[in-house]
């Protein structure tokens, strides 16, 4: 991994960078079962599995023209690198039936490398964290729940914050999302 690191003089109060082994991973679906699609998700990732953000359900962007999306994040204990994290996610998405059609179109399963420890990471086909964090509602509402503390690394502000700056971008509707009984 390429040095990314947030100094401590670079971190402001009551944040926190990411631990070596500290990965997050973006979910979503809106087609089928979408909820019964995220659980058979992440139970592949027993027994890395950590924390799960509430789930919120999501306007499409890119391509309108579908369903809504549920969303969420979920914090794993990865001991091995990005690259293997990413095969993990796809083969998890291939196992589930996904598909890959039209960028930003619908889909029965979407796994996202998010991040992977304090620092970052590209290759062809892989940038972590992952690019345009910034600035998704879809990522940023749940993980927000969940980790607002969190600095990404090579941003400066933790997710809490850039979670109140891109609600007010608009054209980003989110909802929570009622887990059934």
């Amino acid at each position: 991994m390429s040095a990314g690191r947030l100094g401590s003089a670079e971190q402001a109060p009551g944040t926190r960078v990411p631990a070596e082994c500290e990965a997050w991973i973006g979910f979503g679906a809106n087609l089928g079962d979408r909820l019964g699609s995220i659980q058979r998700a992440l139970s592949f990732f027993d027994p890395c599995l950590e924390a799960v953000s509430p789930i919120f359900e999501t306007a499409p962007w890119g391509v309108l023209d579908q369903p809504w999306f549920l969303n969420g994040v979920a914090r794993l204990h990865w001991t091995s690198g990005p690259e293997s994290l990413l095969a993990r996610c796809l083969s998890i998405e291939q196992e589930l039936g996904r598909t890959r059609g039209e960028r930003n179109g619908p889909r029965t399963i979407d796994l996202d490398v998010l991040l992977l420890g304090p620092s970052t990471y590209s290759v062809p086909g892989l940038s972590v964290p992952h690019p345009g964090i910034a600035s998704r509602r879809s990522v940023l509402e749940p993980w927000s729940a969940l980790s607002p503390d969190l600095v990404v690394p090579g941003l400066t502000d933790s997710i809490g914050v850039l979670c109140v700056r891109a609600q007010a971008l608009g054209g980003q509707e989110v909802r929570s999302f009622e887990l059934p009984v």
